[in-house]
C-alpha cells in the first residue's frame, strides 16, 4: 500500500466521481492515511473536503478562484496545477501554499500532448514563493533533473500503478 510507504503525501485525484462518491472514498483514504501518519490532499471537492475535516485540498484554478475565504480557512494546505507562468502567479495570489507544474514530460496520462520541459519548470520556480512540485512523466531516472531545475519534489502516478512495492519504488527517487 502506497500509504504505509510514507510519501511526503497523497492527493486522492478521482474526477469522474460524483461529490458522494468522491466522499466515500476519501473518508476511507483518509482512515488510511491517518493510521500510516501520511498527509492526505483532497482534490476537486472542497465541500467534501471540509466536512471529512482534511487539512489540505488540491482544486483546479477554476475553482480555487471561486473558494470563499470562509472555505480557504479551513484548510492549511492549498494547491493547484499550473501550466504556464501566469497560472503560478495567479496561484500565488489565490493563497496556494504549493504548486504542481507541469507536465514537465511526456506521459501516459496526457498522450500525444509534450512537456513543457525542464526549461518551464525552471521558470516556474524562479518567479515562485512557495513550493513547486513538477508533475507529469517524472520517474526515479529524470527525478534528478526536476530537483535540479529548483523543484521541491515531483509528482508521481503511473509508476505506483506499475510498481510491485511502494517503498522500494520510493526509494529509487533518494539513490
Amino acid at each position: 500500500m502506497i500509504a504505509d510507504a510514507h510519501p511526503a503525501g497523497i492527493v486522492l485525484r478521482e474526477k469522474d466521481l460524483t461529490s458522494q462518491e468522491y466522499s466515500a472514498l476519501a473518508r476511507q483514504a483518509k482512515a488510511i492515511c491517518d493510521k500510516s501518519k501520511t498527509q492526505l490532499i483532497l482534490h476537486n471537492f472542497a465541500d467534501a473536503a471540509s466536512e471529512l475535516g482534511a487539512d489540505g485540498i488540491h482544486l483546479p484554478l477554476t475553482k480555487l478562484r471561486k473558494l470563499s475565504d470562509n472555505q480557504r480557512r479551513d484548510f492549511r494546505i492549498i494547491g493547484t496545477s499550473c501550466h504556464s507562468i501566469e497560472d503560478a502567479l495567479e496561484a500565488m495570489k489565490l493563497g496556494c501554499t504549493y504548486i504542481f507544474a507541469g507536465h514537465i514530460f511526456e506521459t501516459d496520462c496526457k498522450p500525444g500532448l509534450k512537456g513543457r520541459g525542464l526549461d518551464f519548470l525552471k521558470e516556474v520556480c524562479e518567479i515562485s514563493e512557495i513550493p513547486v512540485y513538477g508533475i507529469g512523466g517524472i520517474s526515479p531516472g529524470n527525478f534528478g533533473s526536476v530537483i535540479s531545475a529548483g523543484a521541491a519534489g515531483a509528482c508521481v502516478m503511473s509508476g505506483f500503478m506499475r510498481c510491485a512495492d511502494a517503498a522500494d519504488y520510493i526509494n529509487l527517487f533518494t539513490e
